[in-house]
């Protein structure tokens, strides 16, 4: 049995893509996955399941949720492992430790894609003090130093400068999942 890690985008925000965690945990059972639990109301779902083809279970879940609740929405799936190894490549975790930056302003966004290279080079040219960011292959890692509610620095601008789709949790987010994913 493989425990996996679901993040879905952009629902209950704003009072759109209205979701409740119980009757997501609900449809995630008909599904056929085990051990479901959800985590607050951004869509993040740790469930148990024998398959293998992560795209499989996305699109699985994608369209139950189109099915039930009439709208589309982002399902982007990771395992524990990817999310440790996310954690632990975090290239603001010394700063975190030695406590200059504040970990409440640390946000990762998940990319669904690679990034298109020549955008990530343009874009790693420009400073966008006193916020930073550090693009990878699959997660952006971003200091909001404004936070992240007055941040220019969200999905939307990435997601038009990367030419990809994102999904943002922020530390104390990851960290919990990481904890109900083992």
């Amino acid at each position: 049995m493989n425990t996996y890690i679901a993040l879905l985008r952009g629902i209950n925000v704003g009072g759109h893509k209205k979701i409740e965690m119980a009757d997501l945990k609900r449809i995630m059972g008909k599904l056929g996955f085990s051990d479901v639990v959800t985590y607050i109301q951004s869509g993040n779902i740790v469930f148990k399941d024998l398959s293998e083809n992560i795209d499989d279970l996305q699109i699985k879940i994608k369209t139950a949720i189109k099915k039930h609740f009439g709208f589309d929405v982002p399902v982007l799936i990771i395992t524990h492992k990817d999310l440790s190894e996310i954690l632990n490549n975090n290239p603001f975790a010394k700063r975190l430790e030695r406590e200059e930056i504040e970990d409440k302003k640390m946000y990762f966004m998940l990319l669904y894609d690679q990034p298109d290279p020549i955008a990530v080079a343009e874009l790693s040219k420009v400073s966008f003090d006193p916020e930073e960011f550090i693009i990878t292959k699959n997660v952006i890692y971003l200091f909001a130093a404004i936070g992240y509610g007055k941040t220019k620095l969200h999905n939307n601008f990435f997601e038009k400068k990367l030419k990809c789709q994102t999904t943002t949790r922020n530390l104390r987010t990851l960290n919990k999942l990481l904890e109900l994913s083992i």
